[in-house]
């Protein structure tokens, strides 16, 4: 039985949502974060030594990173779903749109959370945190203006894992500047698993 240690708020929604595209069964182990730190609990610790979400266990199985937990999903649960065909260049563009979300889109955004939390706002580091979220939320957009998913016009696993990224755009920066973003945002919230998985997971303030 596939389960999944569900921290609130947090990129383990796109394993949820990924599940319910594929209408597998799951067992769900759901974590709070402290309403003072927004921390994960400790109980994570038990789980995975540095104690964060998500994680996914799969009988002796053990995996972490959103990414790859998304991976190891659509190979060995996917049936051929929500992936192009390997050895195709579709594929191959696949692989990159699902490693692209997390190795250098989310950079910049972590940065403009951290910094908010300073006295001054970070402000010596802001024109270059917005110059490098306007270049990867453009380059994204760009992608996305004459198709309504990253791969192929057919929506993947790779639209899954970026999801996270507009979303927390849009709370930490803005969306106007890019409204293929936006519509990709309105089209994933529309999808039916999409809503089952925020049934199930409960609170989460980045996307509805």
């Amino acid at each position: 039985m596939l389960t999944v240690h569900h921290l609130n708020n947090s990129r383990s929604q796109r394993v949820l949502w990924l599940l319910e595209e594929l209408e597998l069964d799951y067992r769900l182990e759901r974590y709070q974060r402290d309403a003072d730190t927004s921390l994960a609990p400790p109980e994570l610790l038990a789980v995975h030594r540095l104690g964060k979400s998500p994680v996914l266990t799969d009988g002796e199985e053990t995996v972490i990173e959103s990414g790859a937990i998304i991976d190891y999903i659509v190979r060995r649960h996917g049936g051929g779903r929500l992936a192009p065909e390997p050895g195709t260049t579709e594929h191959e563009q696949y692989l990159q749109w699902l490693h692209y979300s997390e190795g250098s889109a989310m950079l910049p955004l972590m940065l403009k959370m951290y910094t908010a939390r300073l006295a001054d706002g970070g402000a010596a580091l802001q024109p270059r945190i917005d110059s490098e979220l306007n270049n990867h939320l453009g380059y994204m957009n760009t992608a996305l203006s004459e198709a309504d998913w990253f791969v192929g016009n057919r929506f993947s696993a790779a639209d899954i894992q970026l999801s996270f990224v507009p979303q927390v755009a849009r709370l930490l920066y803005t969306l106007e500047p890019f409204p293929a973003l936006q519509g990709f945002l309105d089209r994933i919230h529309a999808r039916p698993a999409y809503r089952r998985a925020l049934e199930r997971g409960g609170e989460y303030a980045f996307g509805s």
